[in-house]
């Protein structure tokens, strides 16, 4: 799967909270100082797909702080990017968005140290602005006349999917199921889908494009990130990535777009 290394934030997120979150960055990296220049050196990060917005600043930042350091950035579904893993990909850092996706690559012998916590993400029913549908209750997305997408179950979103069509007593009828987050995102922004499950930080990052309608329980549901260093050739330099995207910075960056954060 190619890198993407945008440094281009979600296009439709809000001014104000980019804004915002890039100005915490700011005073993040002056209060930590300048890293020493290393020329030349790379860290591959393969992060969630939900987490492009906050890991493109993120990556950022860490440049800024770390002068030659160069992060390159593979978003896709965490169970796509736990299989290149196993299979050898050349990953210095993982991003999982649940707990058995990083317990397949803790499994694949390819991690350095434990993994760290570093936020949780509900989900929430994605509808087009306006809410079109009157979509109000995961009971609605049973409806015939309604497309909704939802991921599969073997990706996290879709775990926390099926745990909240338990909670809630609903089995839905979903037209598709996808491999990723951002497939099912994709379909509802296109309008090839009237209604998905996904995360709050997804519907955050597109304000004024679509709206979300809360989910009872989806708290008790959420899915939890967490990132570990792998074997891979930057292994100092993936500690540090590590520590500051677990750290102020970090968690600063990611409650400004969405994600409920530890401590």
């Amino acid at each position: 799967m190619p890198l993407h290394r945008s440094r281009t934030p979600a296009r439709a997120r809000g001014r104000a909270r980019r804004a915002a979150a890039a100005g915490a960055l700011l005073a993040a990296v002056v209060l930590a100082g300048c890293g020493t220049s290393s020329a030349g050196e790379r860290v591959d990060v393969y992060a969630a797909s939900s987490l492009t917005g906050a890991f493109t600043d993120l990556a950022a930042a860490f440049e800024e702080q770390h002068p030659g350091v160069d992060v390159a950035l593979n978003f896709a579904g965490s169970a796509d990017l736990a299989v290149q893993i196993a299979e050898g990909a050349p990953a210095d850092v993982f991003v999982a968005a649940d707990e058995p996706t990083m317990q397949r690559v803790l499994a694949s012998g390819r991690a350095v140290g434990e993994p760290v916590e570093l936020a949780s993400n509900r989900l929430t029913i994605a509808v087009a602005e306006g809410n079109p549908h009157g979509v109000r209750s995961p009971a609605d997305l049973r409806r015939t006349d309604l497309a909704t997408v939802v991921c599969a179950e073997q990706v996290p979103c879709g775990r926390a999917a099926r745990a909240l069509e338990e909670r809630a007593g609903v089995a839905l009828r979903p037209v598709s199921e996808e491999n990723s987050v951002t497939d099912v995102l994709g379909k509802v922004r296109s309008g090839q889908a009237d209604a998905g499950l996904v995360y709050v930080t997804d519907v955050a990052a597109h304000e004024g494009e679509l709206d979300g309608v809360p989910l009872p329980g989806a708290a008790a549901s959420a899915n939890t990130y967490s990132v570990v260093g792998l074997d891979g050739a930057a292994q100092d330099r993936a500690a540090e990535f590590t520590a500051f995207v677990t750290g102020p910075a970090g968690r600063e960056q990611l409650r400004q777009d969405g994600f409920d954060v530890p401590g």
